[in-house]
């Protein structure tokens, strides 16, 4: 994960992750990746910018017709007064299409899919992403192919490296 920080600000410059949920890609098969904005106050952005965010624990989830973004961690801006902190764990509303809300939730009712936030980012923009996948849970044996693979493609790499 390429931190890009401005020395003299201290702060990340556009088109840098914020915060990846790598776990994802192990427990869920990614059917399809659909970018979403979403809604934030100020010190959650000052948050970001500072490259402080989890999205370990988060999932995706309808509510009244819409998506939010739930268990996120986005710790409080230490630099700001109390009564302008937030709450570090609380919903936050993404902004999709309806065309694209629909393929998605459409795929979470019928086929049982669910909504995984893959990751955080600021696009050229310098507006905060977050890309979220439509994805299908592995079974046991899928989690432990996968790990086989990525073993073997480690050992591969370090046997190219040494012999050549």
């Amino acid at each position: 994960m390429a931190k890009k920080k401005d020395k003299k600000s201290g702060l990340l410059s556009v088109n840098v992750t914020v915060a990846d949920n790598r776990k994802a890609f192990f427990d869920f098969y990614i059917e399809e990746k659909v970018e979403a904005g979403i809604m934030l106050t100020g010190t959650e952005v000052k948050s970001l910018r500072m490259g402080q965010c989890s999205l370990k624990e988060s999932h995706v989830g309808p509510h009244k017709g819409e998506l939010w973004l739930m268990n996120s961690h986005i710790p409080e801006y230490n630099q700001a007064g109390p009564h302008l902190q937030h709450d570090p764990k609380r919903w936050r509303k993404l902004l999709v299409k309806q065309k694209e809300m629909d393929k998605l939730m459409g795929g979470v009712q019928r086929e049982g899919y669910t909504i995984v936030p893959l990751r955080l980012y600021f696009n050229a923009k310098g507006l905060a992403k977050l890309e979220i996948g439509l994805a299908k849970g592995k079974k046991l044996h899928d989690k432990r192919e996968s790990e086989k693979a990525r073993d073997w493609s480690r050992d591969k790499a370090r046997l190219i490296r040494e012999k050549g």
